[in-house]
């Protein structure tokens, strides 16, 4: 009997506090989807979206946990465990596939990658993401830094009348550890460059060789998270 009660009142605790934080990401999800001057409804592309869609669905299924356990609602705990085993079969389906088809996940996420160059400057959330990518993986574009021209505000062409025509974002500019002084336009003009010329300012590699390179050279972190998260699941 105590066991039981043991066994309730953690399940009861654990579910309580990814209830509150799930309450957490969907309130700043609204705040940052009402604060935005421009509006992506794409889910993949705006992550006040994302937010509010995670939040919402581990709203319900911890609410489910906590109420089960603290009614002894065998029907919400039941539920509770169907969902939950539910999440955890289709994550080992998505590793699983995400390992055998390694080569058509990679050219989906480039895809991906390349529609969130295409909306850089249209959403706040998505501009602060890919800069902060940008600046962590020291890289800039998708599979190189003239991928940028695929924006509008960055594309070079003798037609386009913005001041950053043919430039690159300033999260692609290398900053050296002693400047004192930052130069917010280094990126301008640097796809008009050759590769060499422009690698002397900004980083020329793109960010998708560099994320799949760090995956690799990180298998045991990667997988010390994944089986991590799957555990507290």
């Amino acid at each position: 009997m105590r066991g039981y009660r043991t066994i309730k009142y953690t399940l009861f605790v654990f579910c309580y506090l990814f209830w509150v934080v799930s309450a957490i990401l969907i309130a700043v999800g609204i705040y940052a989807k009402i604060a935005k001057e421009k509006v992506v409804d794409t889910l993949t592309l705006d992550p006040a979206l994302l937010l509010i869609v995670v939040g919402s669905v581990m709203f319900l299924i911890t609410f489910l946990g906590c109420f089960g356990a603290l009614r002894n609602a065998s029907c919400l705990l039941k539920m509770f465990l169907g969902i939950l085993t539910t999440i955890f079969v289709l994550q080992v389906a998505a590793g699983v596939v995400g390992y055998l088809f390694t080569d058509t996940v990679i050219e989906r996420t480039e895809r991906l990658m390349m529609r969130a160059v295409v909306r850089y400057r249209e959403d706040q959330d998505l501009e602060n993401a890919i800069d902060f990518i940008q600046k962590k993986f020291q890289c800039c574009g998708v599979e190189r830094y003239t991928d940028w021209s695929h924006n509008v505000y960055f594309e070079c062409s003798d037609s386009n009348p913005s001041l950053e025509a043919c430039g690159v974002p300033f999260s692609c500019c290398i900053h050296l550890q002693n400047q004192t002084v930052l130069n917010t336009m280094c990126g301008y003009g640097m796809q008009q460059l050759d590769g060499p010329s422009a690698r002397q300012d900004v980083f020329t590699i793109g960010c998708l060789e560099k994320i799949v390179s760090w995956a690799k050279n990180n298998l045991l972190l990667v997988a010390g998270l994944t089986v991590g998260l799957l555990l507290l699941e």
